[in-house]
């Protein structure tokens, strides 16, 4: 089922990204509506009072914002989008005033770590060749995840973070930085016309950057005391535990393929 799910959700990035851009904006906004919809019931669970509707309505305009518009229109968008969640959290009486400054804090992430960083592969997809760029950022971020799973299965023996995230070993961040930069090395001379150790380099970025965001879910769902931001995708957990990795990795990418492409 897993398996079935990620080869589906391939499929339908690929077809949004190479047929009309607008569609994967589309796409993408409804993920990260769906993710920060997640991380705001995973927060409010374990007490946390962040309004929903401001951060899934600002999220949206935000990466629609970053398409469209470019950088400095999404700042502005994400300025609204936090003096919002503090006008509507601040205007609450419901709520106990002595939370307010841990509730406004967590308004703050939630809009940060989700939607201001997932803009930046809207920034990407702006470009010319915006698609091949995207698609080079997905694809060599994916493969952490999958040399990770395989060496960390195969050779794991050196626990990682054991706190943070028990499964995790240093043989299996070893087959991150190699399936990432093996990855880097192969698409990025055949997509964006850079050369294989500009890929390569670029690929052991990633690994570093999808590693940390992994470590950093585990973090904060360990705080949470929960398992998995979410249910929706079978095999998976949420949308948040499959865009853990992207999310971060998303603005360093924008910087280094607007460097390799230049």
């Amino acid at each position: 089922m897993a398996v079935a799910v990620g080869v589906a959700l391939a499929a339908l990035v690929l077809i949004c990204l190479y047929t009309v851009s607008w569609l994967f904006v589309l796409l993408a906004s409804a993920a990260i509506a769906v993710a920060v919809q997640e991380l705001v019931s995973a927060l409010r669970s374990a007490g946390y009072r962040v309004a929903v509707v401001p951060a899934v309505t600002g999220a949206v305009v935000m990466l629609v914002a970053a398409y469209a518009r470019g950088p400095e229109v999404l700042l502005l968008a994400f300025a609204l989008t936090v003096a919002a969640l503090i006008t509507v959290r601040l205007a609450d009486p419901a709520d106990p005033a002595d939370h307010i400054g841990r509730d406004l804090d967590a308004g703050v992430l939630v809009t940060m770590w989700v939607p201001l960083l997932a803009s930046f592969a809207m920034l990407m997809l702006a470009q010319p060749d915006g698609a091949d760029r995207v698609l080079v950022f997905i694809l060599v971020t994916v493969m952490s995840d999958i040399g990770g799973y395989a060496a960390g299965v195969l050779f794991g023996k050196h626990r990682m973070a054991p706190h943070v995230s028990p499964k995790k070993s240093w043989e299996g961040f070893g087959g991150s930085l190699v399936g990432c930069a093996a990855a880097g090395a192969l698409v990025v001379p055949v997509l964006l016309a850079g050369s294989w150790w500009q890929g390569a380099a670029f690929g052991l970025v990633v690994a570093g950057t999808a590693t940390l965001g992994d470590l950093g879910e585990s973090l904060v769902k360990r705080d949470l005391q929960i398992k998995d931001m979410g249910a929706l995708l079978p095999g998976h957990g949420g949308l948040m535990d499959r865009l853990d990795s992207l999310l971060p990795t998303a603005p360093v990418a924008y910087l280094l393929l607007t460097w390799i492409t230049s």
